[in-house]
């Protein structure tokens, strides 16, 4: 393990390892039931944003273009914690959500379980 590899995994500097398409991803829970809400991506820019307004921004993949959750359902992400693992390529971001975090209106993106090759709703 190179030194840089060591701080980073045991430092206490912000160095995330992003791919090379300049994204980490991220998960994000609710931080009072700690259900998982959604995944998402951020480039360096969302994760500025998030950090400074605390309000969860993502870089959309298939857009090519930052985004605020919640923008324009109003459905926001009021961030309350951030932690990254340990060799900083993955974020995983708790939140105290306005509404829905998925955007077909369901509480959670992971509102279907997979029974027997086939989806059915988690209840």
């Amino acid at each position: 393990m190179t030194k840089s590899e060591h701080d980073r995994e045991t430092g206490n500097l912000l160095q995330p390892k992003y791919d090379s398409k300049g994204l980490i991803t991220a998960v994000v829970s609710d931080d009072s039931s700690g259900e998982l809400l959604m995944l998402a991506h951020m480039n360096a820019e969302a994760l500025q944003l998030t950090q400074d307004s605390g309000i969860a921004h993502f870089y959309s993949r298939s857009r090519q273009c930052l985004w605020k959750k919640g923008e324009t359902s109003g459905n926001i992400l009021s961030v309350t914690e951030m932690r990254i693992d340990c060799d900083q390529d993955a974020l995983w971001i708790k939140a105290v959500p306005a509404g829905p975090a998925c955007h077909t209106g369901e509480r959670s993106c992971f509102y279907r379980k997979i029974v027997d090759g086939k989806l059915e709703p988690v209840t």
